[in-house]
């Protein structure tokens, strides 16, 4: 337990109502049930998990399931609960400005705000009838449409634009996805996976659109959109879902003097550059397992992960992040699409490819400096349970031979369940 002396009590602020922040002030009350704990949320509404939001959209999961904590959980745990949006942070005072006016002081701080979806520079990509996939208001945004409309425009080809493509079609809707990289997911999977993973949107009924240019978006007077498309012909559709990746969530700090490049830079114990200020989640840039000193991975596991770290040194506890490691899974267009790690060609020193065959799918694991660093799986549920064995052997840099000839023996799916 922390010790404290007579009188004291801690003011613990946490900025943020998703996985880092919650994650931060469940580990803050499994040792410390006496410090104060605020939690200060830009949404309105219960948390919720935006890993769910697709599967709502593709009517797999339930719109109420998508909620992890109630209301009664903040006065059961003693925080209090504010909605409102931080609009100004004084490092030097300790003090947090929200937009209607209220003055919150801090001990110390967890800033855990997320990222928003951004927009393109297209021409006409704005207004009613262009949405983003990223929250709880652009699936209520969504939902109705999907009844409504016949036709729609996927602007990206992400891991959150094809899920949200894959909804769409499971739904009856004519879809078409443009990317403007020469191939798709190209953040999340390898040349060879992108082009296995082509062929099953197309064979899905999609139509996709890899190296191409939107260069503009005209609204029609019936209100369904055309998109003139570089050297193609126009695309009309209803409505349109834009895909293009998401930034952090730190306009309110630009004035604090803590030190951020696209996302707030932090060490090993999510500290700042800023006494008593932390960062965790979407909107920090940590450690990964690779020796990155300063990376984002906007993942739900990672925010959770860091957000624990962040809460336990909060309240004096001396823990370090062992470092992110992105990890991407979900089901769509009939296949169970997956990554982890170093994947890229370019960054690898070689790989090896299971047999399509025999596995019954694309199974690529990475290797480097005689490390296993990634892998590649679009195929059958089955073969995820690699990513969860691999996890731990690459996040504890073990060395292996990386022979062609012996890593299949060595990394065999059946074989590496019985080993590990």
């Amino acid at each position: 337990m922390i010790k404290y002396k007579e009188g004291e009590k801690v003011r613990l602020v946490i900025i943020g109502n998703s996985a880092a922040g919650l994650s931060a002030a469940k580990t803050i009350r499994k040792y410390d049930q006496k410090s104060e704990i605020t939690i200060i949320s830009k949404e309105e509404g219960l948390a919720y998990s935006r890993v769910l939001l697709p599967y709502v959209l593709r009517e797999k999961v339930d719109y109420n399931n998508i909620f992890i904590k109630d209301k009664a959980y903040y006065e059961e745990n003693a925080i209090t609960y504010i909605e409102d949006e931080v609009v100004a942070l004084d490092t030097l005072e300790k003090l947090i400005t929200v937009n209607k006016g209220q003055a919150i002081r801090y001990d110390k701080l967890l800033i855990a705000t997320g990222s928003h979806a951004v927009t393109p520079p297209i021409e006409g990509l704005n207004g009613s009838g262009i949405y983003h996939m990223w929250t709880k208001n652009d699936l209520d945004d969504l939902l109705p449409l999907f009844n409504q409309k016949k036709s729609v425009a996927i602007i990206g080809s992400g891991f959150v634009s094809l899920q949200a493509a894959w909804a769409a079609k499971c739904r009856g809707l004519e879809v078409s996805i443009i990317e403007i990289a020469d191939r798709v997911m190209p953040n999340v999977l390898d040349k060879k996976g992108s082009e296995v993973m082509a062929n099953h949107i197309v064979d899905s009924g999609l139509s996709l659109y890899t190296s191409m240019i939107t260069e503009k978006v005209e609204r029609q007077e019936d209100s369904s959109f055309k998109l003139h498309l570089k050297n193609r012909q126009p695309l009309v559709v209803d409505f349109v879902i834009v895909g293009a990746g998401v930034k952090s969530n730190i306009s309110f700090i630009q004035n604090s003097n803590i030190v951020y490049d696209r996302a707030i830079l932090v060490n090993e114990k999510m500290e700042t550059n800023i006494k008593d200020v932390y960062a965790a989640g979407d909107v920090a840039a940590g450690p990964t397992v690779f020796g990155d000193k300063h990376m984002t991975h906007a993942l739900w596991p990672t925010a959770v992960e860091m957000g624990e770290i962040a809460g336990a040194n909060m309240i004096g506890k001396q823990r370090r992040y062992q470092g992110s490691l992105n990890m991407n899974v979900t089901q769509m267009y009939g296949v169970t699409v997956a990554s982890m790690g170093i994947f890229d060609d370019e960054q690898i020193d070689g790989s090896y490819e299971f047999p399509m065959d025999q596995y019954k799918g694309y199974i690529k694991l990475c290797y480097k400096n005689s490390l296993i660093v990634g892998a590649c799986i679009i195929g059958e549920s089955e073969s995820v349970k690699l990513l969860g064995k691999l996890r731990p052997i690459i996040k504890k840099g073990l060395r292996i031979d990386c022979d062609p000839e012996k890593i299949e023996s060595y990394i065999d799916i059946q074989a590496f369940q019985n080993r590990y």
